[in-house]
């Protein structure tokens, strides 16, 4: 089998051009081309007024040996790369101590598959609930105002990634292609097939739910174990003759302990009871640069017409994204800073998504439709290390948790204090003046929003570069600036404030069987790219174990 890249065709193309152009671009008979499989179908939307497809397709071919030895040197034409997944180790007999993973977000969910796959019967630690109750915990905050602090948008079967837009896509170097082992498995657990072709998958929340709870049987059906309500509350960590540290265990929250050589921390990026316990018990965590700011909402017919113009609402399009940064370089406190769009979920809801009592936090959501009234994104800034000191100057690699606290706690404040979120028009935060009435744009978040002026929501650096940013933005995206669109405040957990590093074995750099892995250890961003992680760590297990054994 053969792969072909960059076959470009017009949005409307007849079903028969894709054989038509490979056998135009080989120089082919029809009949020498035995069968065209689509690999990847991504758009070209740089001409509004002629928006191309762009496909890599995969075929076979009577005498492909002939077709590239014809085609040599041509970088379009290769042979098909082999993209199935091969198991690195099968579990021993009579294996004493099971491997944990303690999370069960998009990570912990491929660590716990990949060793079951394998044979290790792996033993799940989740600290919230089932996915379907978590779901329902999750919107009696939304519409009841009740948090439920263990099971909510943060904790639970599926983690963050369960609320959101469910997107399957990232820019991860992927050479071993662990990404379309991630693809594979959400397919075969009832995803579109579209997400194995489709640039730019996505599921949507809805489906999600099922989905998870397909994988988990399977895990449950190798023989592995997954534990809801079991929040690890410390670890167990002991040093040998040399001094070196290895990890034996856990304790949950009830006081039980469960014995273990192998440890996968696949936690989220909102564990921080979690992360404040690995560091006291001396796990070694840095502080990492993260990003904080709003999400913004504008009517998504506005950003289809921008993105596409006349052909905005084509079904093969569908709802339109975007993508825009900013470098600012006005004379104020955040020149030099960059403001980026991230999250961008077309056709959603901006929700909900604290985790602590007391706090205000935003993050986007879709479903697979993507046909709700507003489009949305974070609009957010950079920060580093040396941003955190304002907030905890005692050094302490936590230090970017305390910012996210502050934030959140004074975005509860400026809501009212009964978990509304802070908002404000795009056209008064540009023009520093508080908002008073809602405009064409009417804001998606639950419980509700409260008109403010959002000046104190960040610190100043990132309201300056966010309100520099937002009319260059307007330039690149038309309308992108409108007055009515509405700022909800804040986006801090746009990804971990910490990093608990790893060596080439992906074990901690310190402790020995401890495997830092996913978005919470800082390794990962988003649902394929945790995924893929969760596999990549769930390999180092298993051949860790093997190894060991062998040795005797």
């Amino acid at each position: 089998m053969l792969r072909l890249t960059d076959i470009k065709l017009p949005l409307d193309h007849a079903p028969l051009a894709l054989r038509q152009s490979v056998s135009s671009k080989l120089k082919i008979a029809d009949g020498e081309l035995l069968d065209v499989r689509i690999a990847k179908r991504s758009y070209d939307a740089r001409q509004r007024d002629a928006i191309l497809l762009i496909y890599t397709l995969d075929v076979s071919l009577r005498d492909e040996a002939a077709i590239l030895a014809r085609f040599d040197g041509d970088r379009h034409i290769a042979p098909a790369p082999d993209t199935n997944y091969c198991a690195v180790a099968k579990a021993p007999a009579n294996l004493s101590l099971r491997p944990l993973v303690i999370g069960f977000g998009p990570c912990g969910l491929f660590a716990a598959l990949i060793l079951a796959q394998m044979g290790f019967r792996p033993i799940v630690l989740e600290r919230g609930k089932a996915v379907r109750e978590r779901t329902r915990d999750t919107w009696d905050l939304w519409r009841k105002r009740n948090l439920h602090p263990e099971s909510n948008v943060q904790f639970g079967e599926g983690g963050a990634g369960t609320f959101s837009d469910g997107k399957l896509y990232s820019q991860i170097r992927d050479p071993q292609h662990r990404g379309r082992k991630v693809l594979r498995e959400f397919a075969k657990a009832g995803a579109p097939q579209e997400i194995l072709y489709v640039a730019k998958p996505h599921i949507g929340t809805f489906r999600l739910v099922s989905m998870i709870e397909t994988m988990r049987k399977e895990i449950e059906s190798l023989g592995g174990e997954v534990r809801f309500g079991q929040r690890v509350d410390d670890i167990h960590v002991q040093s040998d003759a040399d001094g070196h540290r290895h990890v034996r265990g856990v304790v949950l929250a009830d006081g039980s302990q469960i014995d273990a050589d192998q440890v996968v921390l696949a936690l989220g990026h909102s564990a921080r009871d979690t992360f404040a316990m690995l560091h006291r018990r001396g796990v070694y965590v840095e502080a990492k640069p993260f990003s904080i700011g709003f999400r913004i909402e504008h009517p998504q017919s506005l950003i289809d017409r921008a993105r596409f113009g006349a052909q905005a609402g084509h079904p093969v399009l569908g709802a339109a994204d975007y993508k825009l940064v900013h470098h600012c370089k006005g004379d104020h406190s955040g020149r030099g800073r960059s403001v980026y769009s991230f999250c961008m979920c077309p056709g959603g809801t901006v929700v909900a998504a604290t985790s602590e009592p007391g706090h205000v936090v935003t993050n986007g959501m879709s479903q697979y439709s993507r046909n709700e009234r507003n489009a949305n994104a974070a609009i957010v800034v950079g920060i580093e290390p040396a941003d955190f000191a304002p907030f905890d100057a005692s050094g302490s690699p936590l230090a970017g948790i305390a910012l996210q606290r502050a934030l959140e706690r004074h975005a509860y404040v400026l809501g009212g204090e009964n978990y509304n979120a802070p908002a404000q028009l795009v056209g008064d935060f540009v023009a520093t003046r508080a908002s008073t009435a809602i405009g064409k744009v009417t804001p998606s978040f639950q419980p509700g929003v409260s008109l403010v002026g959002l000046d104190s929501a960040l610190p100043d650096y990132a309201i300056a570069a966010i309100r520099e940013a937002l009319p260059a933005f307007g330039r690149q995206l038309r309308g992108f600036d409108m007055h009515d669109a509405v700022l909800t405040a804040v986006e801090t957990r746009t990804s971990s404030p910490i990093r608990i590093k790893r060596d080439e074995t992906l074990q901690s750099l310190n402790t020995r069987g401890l495997y830092p892995a996913g978005e919470g250890a800082g390794y990962a961003g988003g649902i394929l790219s945790a995924g893929v992680d969760g596999i990549n760590v769930a390999e180092a297990v298993a051949l860790s174990i093997v190894a060991r054994r062998s040795r005797g």
